[in-house]
């Protein structure tokens, strides 16, 4: 007797056909596709894939061609997204990015010392003033990890500009993010001792508009406003400046300079203020603190490489002891009891 042919289910077997071949046929197209569209031209994608540049254009086209719709708007100067560009990209990329994640965790894993590639982001006063000067000691207890330490005011797109940590004042408002306060963030109002006896210094936020004022230019080009607290509330004001600059250092030089007051973070100055170098005013007006974090990307695992650095450097700044309120509420008292001493005489 012949056996009955076994039971098959044909459309199970064909939906896992199809899946094979889309798979197999597009996922080149993709990765190139994604490439292309982050890093903003063909010739960058190609060297960042390692390819030559007419394998991406030819994995484009082939993907193109198999969705029917053109991705991408190219010109001699400019390579952009179309509009149905802009909705595969947003579609693709957590996928891509989770296969990326996957494999970086596997490797992790398996290849044991922390490895490979770390993109930091931080403003330019807190990079050049605490996370520079820490890069050689971490290099030395992980030669391995390479550092790209990028100093820039914008917040920055953790995901699209792959910045591995970032180090900003105040949260970032984003739930896809973890954001750990690392040390406080005080705002205080500073002069040199030459100043101070020169001009005196203001004892209300009203008396700011009698005194020559430093201020910083943001990125979008606004002047930083000065943050008080009146009366338990927010206050906030933009004196009138007599020197204008962009960069923190700069303000600090100025400052040292006897050239006026300024509102500056106090991690900037707390050396100075326990040296007795700088002076500080109004801090019975002195804001809440913002609180400066580290933040990256929230993930279940992360790589090897971004926790030996967050682990690092959160010990490392932590021990470097800059939080001021010690040093300020101990000149503020010294100079009233001199001012009481005086009265008195």
């Amino acid at each position: 007797m012949n056996a009955l042919p076994k039971p098959t289910n044909t459309s199970a077997t064909d939906q896992a056909d199809r899946m094979a071949s889309s798979f197999s046929a597009s996922y080149a197209g993709v990765v190139a596709f994604i490439t292309v569209a982050t890093e903003g031209s063909f010739a960058r994608a190609a060297d960042r894939l390692g390819v030559g540049r007419s394998a991406v254009s030819r994995s484009v086209q082939k993907l193109e061609g198999q969705l029917g719709a053109r991705l991408f708007s190219r010109t001699t100067r400019s390579t952009t997204l179309t509009a149905e560009g802009e909705l595969f990209f947003e579609n693709c990329r957590p996928g891509v990015e989770r296969i990326v994640q996957a494999l970086e965790e596997m490797r992790d894993l398996r290849d044991g010392p922390p490895r490979g590639q770390l993109r930091i982001s931080a403003t330019h006063g807190f990079g050049r003033k605490i996370i520079a000067p820490l890069m050689s000691e971490f290099h030395m207890r992980y030669p391995g990890i390479a550092i790209e330490l990028l100093l820039d005011e914008r917040t920055p797109d953790l995901a699209v500009d792959r910045v591995d940590v970032a180090f900003r004042e105040g949260r970032l408002d984003d739930s896809q993010v973890i954001a750990k306060q690392i040390i406080p963030m005080q705002m205080v109002v500073c002069a040199s001792p030459d100043y101070a006896r020169r001009h005196g210094l203001p004892a209300s936020i009203e008396e700011l508009d009698a005194h020559a004022c430093i201020n910083r230019r943001l990125p979008n080009g606004r002047l930083r406003s000065w943050d008080f607290k009146v009366d338990g509330r927010p206050h906030s004001v933009t004196p009138q400046a007599d020197i204008v600059v962009n960069d923190d250092d700069l303000m600090l030089h100025a400052l040292m300079e006897g050239q006026g007051l300024a509102q500056i973070p106090a991690f900037e100055v707390c050396d100075e203020l326990r040296k007795g170098t700088l002076v500080t005013c109004l801090a019975q007006h002195a804001p809440d603190d913002r609180g400066h974090y580290l933040c990256y990307l929230s993930r279940r695992q992360l790589p090897k490489r971004v926790r030996a650095f967050i682990d690092f450097i959160t010990t490392q700044v932590r021990a470097l002891d800059l939080d001021c309120s010690t040093a300020v509420a101990r000149m503020h008292a010294d100079a009233a009891f001199t001012e009481g001493e005086a009265v008195a005489a």
